[in-house]
């Protein structure tokens, strides 16, 4: 009976002791694959001379990445660049951007004059974006016709100097032929107007057309009340156009 309980005993034991040495194990084989990890992150970015200044340390599979580069963008393609590699869980990118100090003002108005003028000749017309920001941080949003328009404008706005987070409220307008053919119906109505063509010669597009399921937003800067009415009258003057809602301002009422 006595040798029996001993066995018994033993065998307790010993199937206490497998887990633990399997922990030890798998504990062991994670360690000898983080280093592995860090070591293809390490030349990952080394091998790029913007990341010269950002290191990645790794446990559990999942890397830190910290240190400076000059722009957004570069924060943001180095942890796509870690994200890629084999074995790696997750990343956090706790990288800061140590490029050029600009004030939030002058930030502010560098992209808006960047956004202002881009993709000239893709129908900037239809787009009517904004711009806000905080300690460096942008917040990028309003409504754009497609996800081209979108991406470009985001793209400014990482790889404008100053620049230290950026957060993406952009909304794009639902696919429709319909709403495609009242938007140049409108183009049409509204800059085609005797006394709105002086609009057209400026590559701005300084108003600006937001279409969405027949429902029309007239957005931008005019240089009188008058100007105002007549653009917001011609654009109730197409058909199909269900509401018009006129945020046009007047030049000499804008304020910073």
């Amino acid at each position: 009976m006595k040798i029996r309980r001993k066995l018994a005993i033993a065998v307790i034991l010993a199937g206490l002791a497998l887990p633990a040495m399997g922990q030890a194990r798998n504990q062991g084989q994670q360690s000898t694959q983080d280093q592995q990890v860090q070591k293809m992150a390490t030349a990952e970015l080394q091998g790029k001379e913007k990341f010269r200044e950002v290191s990645a340390s790794v446990e559990d599979g999942i890397v830190t990445l910290s240190g400076t580069v000059e722009l957004f963008i570069d924060k943001e393609n180095a942890e796509k660049r870690v994200r890629k590699l084999k074995n790696v869980d997750g990343v956090r990118n706790h990288i800061q951007i140590a490029g050029k100090q600009i004030s939030d003002a002058e930030l502010r108005e560098t992209l808006a004059n960047k956004l202002r003028y881009d993709r000239v000749g893709y129908g900037i017309v239809f787009n009517n974006l904004t711009v806000g920001v905080e300690n460096g941080a942008v917040t990028i949003g309003g409504k754009v016709r497609d996800y081209p328009d979108r991406s470009s404008a985001i793209a400014i706005v990482e790889t404008t100097p100053g620049v230290k987070d950026v957060t993406d409220e952009i909304d794009v307008a639902p696919v429709s032929i319909v709403d495609d053919e009242l938007r140049v119906r409108l183009a049409r109505a509204i800059y085609g107007h005797s006394s709105l063509q002086k609009y057209a010669r400026d590559p701005q597009a300084p108003i600006r057309i937001v279409v969405e399921n027949g429902r029309v937003e007239l957005a931008g800067v005019v240089l009188n009340k008058g100007d105002r009415q007549i653009a917001y009258s011609q654009a109730n003057s197409v058909p199909g156009v269900f509401i018009v809602k006129n945020e046009l301002m007047v030049a000499s009422e804008v304020t910073d």
